[in-house]
C-alpha cells in the first residue's frame, strides 16, 4: 500500500494543506489553546515554538507497538515542546525543558529519509500537534528525495478536528493517545479541563480518515488507528469509560495499547495521588475492562497474557 502523501503530493493537496496551515500559523489556532500569536515572525504561546519545529532527537525506537516497530524499528523524530504538558509527562526534559534545536524544511526532509535509509519501517512524529505547518512542509523535499514509507502521527490527543483535517490524505496512520476521561482530572493534571471532548473529537475525525489499522503480509502497519491509554494510579485516567467509549463508538476493532509503564515524573513526584506507580491490580483490571468491551486487538504484549489468565 502507497504511503497517502505520495497521491497527495501528486494530486496538489499536500501543498493546499501547507498553504493554508502556513495561513494559520499567522494567528495560530492550529491546537485548542487558540493563542492567536503570530509564530510566522517568531512569536510564541503555549506551545514555546515560533517558525520552525525544534527537534530534540530522531532515530530508530524499537519501544513502539509491535506493527510499527517490526524488525527494524518505527524511525522516531522526537518534537519538542507540546500543546499538553500533563504535570506527570515522561518525557519531561523534552516537552516541557524544551531540549533540542529548531530545524528548517530542508533538515527535517533529510531526517525523514535518513530514518528510511536505515530501514526503518515508518517516519513517526512524536508530539506533532503544534507542528503541523513544519510537517508537511518537510514532506515535498522527503518525497523528492525518494521517501515512500508511512507517515505516523504520534499525538497526545489534543487536537482540534479542524487542523486534523488539513491531514487528511496525508497520515498514514494516527496514534493518539486518550489520557483521561474526566474534565477535572485534565484541567489539573495537563491545564486542559476541555481535554476529554477534544480527545474524543479527534478519535472520531482519525477514524474517519484512515479507518481500523491495516498490516502488511509481514504484520507491519501501514494505515489506520492505534490508540494508546496509559493505566494512572487509583483509576484517575478513567479507564473504563475510555475502553467504553473506543468499543462503542469508535471501532470494536480498534488496535489498543493499554499501558502499565506509568511512573512518577516532573511535578508528579511526591504528589499524594500520582506520586506512584500503578499496581499489578490496577493493570490487571484495565485488561479486564477491555475484553469485557470486547476489544481483542491489543498490543502483543499482552495478547497472550489474557490468553492465559482469563
Amino acid at each position: 500500500m502507497p504511503a497517502a502523501y505520495l497521491e497527495a503530493y501528486r494530486n496538489g493537496r499536500l501543498s493546499e494543506s501547507i498553504h493554508r496551515s502556513l495561513q494559520w500559523m499567522t494567528k495560530c489556532t492550529l491546537c485548542p489553546r487558540l493563542c492567536r500569536v503570530n509564530r510566522m515572525k517568531g512569536e510564541t504561546g503555549y506551545c514555546r515554538t515560533g517558525r520552525y519545529a525544534i527537534v530534540a532527537s530522531y532515530g530508530p525506537h524499537f519501544g513502539e507497538e509491535k506493527p510499527l516497530v517490526g524488525r527494524r524499528g518505527s524511525g522516531t523524530i522526537f518534537i519538542s515542546y507540546c500543546n499538553l504538558g500533563c504535570v506527570f509527562c515522561q518525557n519531561y526534559e523534552i516537552s516541557h525543558g524544551g531540549e533540542g534545536r529548531p530545524v528548517k524544511p530542508d533538515e527535517l526532509a533529510d531526517m525523514m529519509v535518513s530514518l528510511q535509509e536505515g530501514g526503518c519501517h515508518n517516519i513517526n512524529i512524536v508530539t506533532p500537534s503544534h507542528v503541523i505547518p513544519q510537517i508537511l512542509e518537510a514532506l515535498p523535499p522527503a518525497i523528492e528525495r525518494g521517501l515512500r514509507i508511512p507517515l505516523v502521527y504520534n499525538t497526545g490527543g489534543y487536537d482540534r478536528v479542524s487542523a486534523l483535517k488539513l491531514l487528511d490524505g496525508i497520515v498514514d496512520i494516527y496514534m493518539p493517545d486518550f489520557k483521561f476521561w474526566d474534565p477535572e482530572v485534565s484541567k489539573r493534571l495537563s491545564n486542559a479541563p476541555d481535554y476529554p471532548h477534544r480527545a474524543r473529537e479527534a478519535l472520531r475525525e482519525m477514524h474517519r480518515q484512515v479507518g481500523d489499522l491495516q498490516l502488511d503480509s509481514r504484520g507491519i502497519a501501514e494505515r489506520g488507528l492505534l490508540v494508546r491509554h496509559l493505566v494512572m494510579p487509583g483509576g484517575l485516567a478513567g479507564t473504563a469509560s475510555v475502553l467504553h467509549f473506543i468499543a462503542r463508538e469508535i471501532s470494536i476493532d480498534t488496535y489498543v495499547n493499554i499501558m502499565s509503564q506509568y511512573y512518577p515524573c516532573g511535578e508528579a513526584v511526591g504528589m499524594p495521588d500520582i506520586g506512584r506507580t500503578i499496581t499489578a491490580e490496577e493493570f490487571e483490571e484495565a485488561l479486564k475492562l477491555a475484553q469485557r468491551e470486547g476489544l481483542k486487538r491489543l498490543d502483543e504484549r499482552h495478547r497472550h497474557w489474557i490468553s492465559l489468565e482469563f
